[in-house]
């Protein structure tokens, strides 16, 4: 892991960050800066901040730069549950224990790298290592995820994401009950600054703001089933919204405390589902809407819950 620590000059202030990254830290091109920053390993101020944020005289900032895997990805026959496909988007059901895409640790066996198998046209659609992927579901969330097959689909795609007019719906197990029915979780999110690896809810200014609605289905016991809608897509953001509340979801070992919480049957995964999403087709202009049941997996921690078996 390379880091670089500089400090803003006078005559550079008003600069746009990535721009002003781009001219003083070697081998590194702005639009990889762009995404670092995204991925908040860029900290302004102990902060993490937008590419466009305009730097300030004097303001401190901290650079992270993970290593990089193989600049070409390999196809890989991996097999994919396609939910829909046509010459311009790709929707698939993505089972929990798969990575979208290459990584620090993952370096094969991905998504991505199913997709360019069967897809090769995707190739260089979004980037090498990544063809075609416009959001992501962590290793161990299951559901819909949509791939952009060209690049007229992956422009679009993007900015309907950007635009918060994509419709992603996920179904959950949590611990504990919830006090109310319904609420909107507003809370910005940010790199924990005590583990680079984690995501953390941060003060004000120092996170990007993102938004969860949840809605309780069912209580169960010491568990609430519950419907989480995503206004913004914040890495982690389902599971560091619902941990910040003290309502960790089933399964998950790294926001779930110092103590994880037991499960009372093998999850295989986290007790996260993708269940639907929704956007508009990047060709035809038509309202796509997609839905996937829960797997079998969370139906059987559901079933034990309700049942006792």
């Amino acid at each position: 892991m390379r880091r670089v620590a500089l400090v803003v000059d006078a005559p550079a202030a008003g600069e746009r960050l990535d721009r002003w990254l781009a001219a003083r830290v070697r081998g590194l091109s702005r639009v990889r800066l762009q995404l670092l920053i995204a991925d908040g390993h860029v900290l302004v101020g102990g902060a993490a901040r937008k590419p466009s944020h305009r730097v300030v005289a004097g303001e401190q900032v901290e650079v992270e730069i993970p290593p990089l895997p193989p600049e070409e990805l390999e196809p890989e026959a991996i097999a994919l549950s396609v939910v829909h496909e046509d010459e311009h988007v790709l929707v698939v059901d993505k089972p929990a224990g798969l990575v979208v895409h290459p990584g620090a640790g993952h370096a094969r066996g991905t998504l991505a790298a199913a997709v360019l198998a069967h897809a090769p046209g995707t190739a260089g659609v979004g980037g090498p290592r990544r063809p075609g992927v416009v959001h992501r579901l962590d290793k161990d969330t299951s559901g819909l995820l949509v791939v952009a097959k060209t690049p007229l689909a992956y422009e679009s795609l993007t900015t309907q994401l950007v635009a918060r007019t994509v419709r992603r719906v996920y179904l959950a197990v949590a611990h504990g009950r919830l006090s109310v029915a319904s609420r909107v979780i507003d809370k910005p999110i940010g790199r924990d600054p005590r583990d680079r690896k984690r995501m953390a809810v941060r003060p004000l200014g120092q996170g990007r703001r993102a938004v969860t609605n949840i809605r309780t289905l069912e209580s169960l016991g010491d568990f609430t089933y519950l419907e989480a809608r995503l206004e913004t897509g914040r890495t982690h953001q389902i599971r560091v919204h619902l941990a910040s509340l003290g309502h960790p979801i089933a399964g998950d070992d790294v926001y779930g405390g110092r103590r994880p919480r037991p499960v009372p049957v093998p999850l295989e995964g986290l007790a996260l589902h993708a269940t639907a999403l929704a956007f508009v087709h990047p060709a035809t202009q038509a309202r796509m809407e997609f839905a996937s049941p829960l797997p079998a997996r969370i139906e059987r921690l559901l079933s034990h819950l309700r049942h006792g078996r």
